[in-house]
């Protein structure tokens, strides 16, 4: 954060000081007080009780409040700042904040990709700028605050990931923010039991067009089905498209596996790049044609781009490969499970295991609320269309995949199991040196985690 005196602070939120003083610095802020870990931080107090006694190990700490305290005890650790009205002594902060700051800001929204896509563009700017950035997964609402005192001056570019859990979500990030730049990877089913429907959804993850700035800069997906329900018309912004089969802004062709990641040549108006992208699937391609947009306009040169990219290093958990048991390969890919990552997933399986046996272990679809068994069959569907040798589903829910599939009949080998000690045990049976398991879960998944750890070479 960059420093700020009390003083400075009380008169953009139009505050009367109660105790304390003007010239105390600032370094941090906090809206909760478990946010508080450091001393000389701000903290927005709605709360009428406090226990001052675990504050104290944090003094010097400042406080706006619209409530009454004495507080004498810690008079000269404890500035307090009373306004009149909270809410907008609240904005009126994170407005002047945000207002000081002049830096290309990237917010990264979709179904699936959202932190593969964020970690891409840090690792190809921070080689040689100073990024400011979303901490692994951690993007929910109450950590907006936190992200924007993160930038100060030595912040050259920030890139957040910017979730929809429900309506309303990205136009909240946004307020915080105020992104030039947002990033749609994609748009599949999820979060159905706050937004309702699919229409919902897509209206939601759409809000990031309003959340750009007049000029800013909108990079979709064009080949994804739902990206390009998006009504554009009222967008007066600069619009990048990526893609493979569309003619777009930034555009792959040419792509192929390797051993632990994707060839692809890369074509953006005249120029031609030869791209390797760590990390196994199709979908690794869209998301580093997303990264690649957001640093090239951001002003990296591609040949360096495509340098930078080869060093990139995968998450933990998402499509990672990984000696299993008897000889077994196993695809840990227990990060998330939707369902346009489950179709990832799938062909994956397939381009990995062409010569082996294939079988795939899924768990349950979450967020769906009353969408729940429609999706489930979706994801059956999915599965039966890319195919696999054997299917093993784990989950009350995740059984309605299963009768899907052998429904369908097109998988021979079906298998529905409530928990996962079954499955593993018909797993140790099974596998051999000629069989490849893709583990497929979301990281609220003990038991999907279980199978992965069960199956791993020890």
């Amino acid at each position: 954060m960059k420093p700020l005196l009390t003083g400075y602070i009380r008169k953009i939120v139009d505050g009367a000081l109660v105790q304390g003083t003007d010239m105390l610095p600032i370094q941090h802020g906090a809206y909760r007080l478990k946010q508080i870990r450091h001393p000389n931080t701000l903290l927005f107090l709605k709360r009428k009780l406090v226990k001052w006694d675990r504050l104290k190990p944090f003094f010097p700490i400042a406080i706006i409040t619209d409530r009454i305290f004495e507080v004498r005890e810690y008079e000269n650790d404890l500035t307090i700042i009373h306004v009149k009205n909270f809410d907008k002594a609240y904005w009126n902060f994170i407005n002047d904040y945000r207002s000081q700051i002049n830096i290309p800001i990237v917010a990264v929204t979709g179904t699936s990709g959202k932190t593969t896509t964020k970690e891409m563009i840090r690792h190809l700017l921070s080689e040689r700028m100073t990024i400011a950035h979303t901490a692994s997964t951690n993007n929910s609402r109450t950590a907006h605050l936190h992200y924007l005192l993160s930038i100060d001056e030595q912040t050259d570019a920030a890139v957040f990931e910017t979730a929809v859990g429900a309506p309303g979500d990205l136009t909240n990030a946004a307020a915080y923010l105020k992104p030039n730049i947002g990033i749609i990877t994609n748009i599949g089913e999820h979060h159905l039991n706050y937004c309702k429907t699919i229409e919902g959804y897509i209206a939601a993850k759409g809000e990031i067009m309003k959340a750009l700035e007049p000029n800013g800069v909108l990079i979709v997906n064009a080949d994804d089905e739902r990206t390009q329900t998006l009504d554009l018309i009222n967008f007066k912004g600069k619009l990048i498209t990526i893609g493979i089969d569309a003619n777009c802004t930034f555009r792959a062709s040419q792509v192929y596996y390797g051993v632990k990641g994707m060839y692809f040549t890369l074509h953006h108006k005249d120029i031609t790049e030869c791209m390797f992208v760590p990390g196994l699937g199709v979908h690794q391609v869209y998301n580093a044609l997303c990264a690649i947009a957001a640093a090239h306009e951001i002003g990296m040169p591609l040949e360096q781009i495509s340098e930078r990219l080869k060093s990139f290093e995968t998450l933990n958990k998402q499509l990672q490969i990984i000696d299993g048991i008897n000889g077994s390969t196993i695809i840990d890919d227990t990060w998330s499970l939707t369902t346009t990552s489950l179709k990832a997933a799938m062909h994956v399986l397939q381009a990995v295991g062409h010569k082996k046996r294939k079988v795939a272990v899924i768990g349950t679809v979450t967020d769906l609320g009353s969408w729940g068994y429609i999706i489930h069959e979706l994801a059956g569907d999915i599965i039966n269309e890319v195919g696999t040798d054997v299917l093993i589903t784990i989950g009350k829910h995740a059984r309605i995949m299963a009768d899907r599939v052998k429904e369908i009949g097109k998988i021979k080998e079906v298998y529905a199991f409530n928990s996962e000690l079954l499955a593993i045990d018909l797993l140790k049976r099974i596998v051999d040196d000629q069989t490849i398991v893709l583990v497929k879960g979301d990281m609220y998944s003990k038991a999907l985690k279980e199978v992965a750890v069960q199956l791993r070479k020890k």
